[in-house]
């Protein structure tokens, strides 16, 4: 009995050791050591994202450009109603009004619905200039968020983005590389300022032809209105809206001066003159709002022409 306990003892005994020797041989699982995330990493997930947005914020700065180029049109339909209707009434008295002429009160009525006419034009006209400034304001916006940073999810395990850094040294450009195929988010965010620095110009300037065609009614009575002056707002919140879209001096707190892209520009309150403008200068005023000089239409599309190749998808 012994000896068989010894037998069985020796056979365990050497089988243990090829088995412990093997077993020394295999990777010790080490609970400290990294093991494979089933989740994607932030890096691999930044470009899918960084395409989601600025598909997004490329859409709207679209969607802002219809809306002012809309806004813009109804602005000088209104502009050139003001026009013929203060033209039309500042002549009544000396117009020959053929048969009509010997009506009692003919020319004093006349002036009465031509002066409602100017009033109705005259909202008109400044609601399509505070339309045009809330397409600017939705054109800087998005141009200021074609960035992508990496939100803190600590408390998940999904990715997630945001348009403002919650890191400092996350400076959300994905390093430079392509986001589709050969631009960069610093490229797309150049072809976004370019375009909105056209439309903040011509807004300066466009507000300018508002001032002047808004204080016509006033200056008809021989008065001048702040209402309508360049140093103060035309409509509740403007300067609000204008500071936003950095089109306000910090110092002066007034609107910046404006100008032609390229040039320099002037002190618009010393254009201001307390004279009716005549028939020509009215011409010129509709003239340069229908041209929309700082506004280059061809690059405009070439700009939204090339973006949509970029990303092979129509905006």
């Amino acid at each position: 009995m012994n000896s068989y306990n010894f037998v069985i003892l020796t056979l365990s005994g050497a089988m243990e050791t090829p088995l412990s020797s093997s077993k020394e041989r295999q990777p010790n699982p080490n609970p400290s050591s990294p093991c494979p995330s089933p989740y994607p990493s932030p890096s691999r997930l930044w470009r899918p994202a960084a395409q989601r947005n600025l598909r997004n914020q490329w859409s709207k700065l679209l969607s802002s450009k219809n809306r002012w180029l809309s806004a813009a049109s109804q602005g000088r339909s209104h502009a050139t109603s003001l026009v013929n209707a203060h033209l039309s009434r500042r002549y009544m008295p000396d117009m020959d009004l053929g048969a009509l002429r010997d009506m009692p009160g003919i020319r004093q009525k006349a002036s009465e619905k031509l002066s409602q006419k100017q009033e109705v034009c005259r909202r008109g006209l400044l609601s399509s200039y505070e339309d045009m400034v809330s397409s600017v304001s939705h054109m800087v916006k998005a141009s200021n968020l074609m960035r992508c940073f990496l939100k803190d999810s600590a408390v998940s395990h999904l990715v997630q983005f945001c348009d403002h850094p919650e890191d400092i040294n996350d400076p959300g450009d994905g390093g430079g590389f392509p986001v589709f195929s050969f631009l960069s988010v610093p490229n797309f965010e150049k072809l976004a300022q370019e375009l909105v620095e056209m439309f903040m110009l011509e807004l300066n300037l466009k507000r300018l032809l508002v001032v002047e065609l808004l204080s016509i009614t006033c200056k008809e009575s021989g008065g001048r209105s702040n209402s309508s002056s360049w140093s103060y707002e035309l409509y509740p919140g403007e300067f609000d809206d204008l500071r936003t879209n950095s089109m306000l001096s910090e110092e002066s707190c007034k609107p910046h001066p404006p100008r032609i892209k390229d040039w320099p520009s002037g002190d618009p309150v010393t254009w201001q003159a307390n004279q009716l403008p005549s028939r020509e200068v009215l011409q010129v005023y509709l003239t340069t709002w229908l041209a929309d000089v700082n506004i280059d239409i061809n690059r405009i599309d070439d700009i939204f022409g090339m973006v949509e190749e970029e990303m092979q998808v129509k905006l």
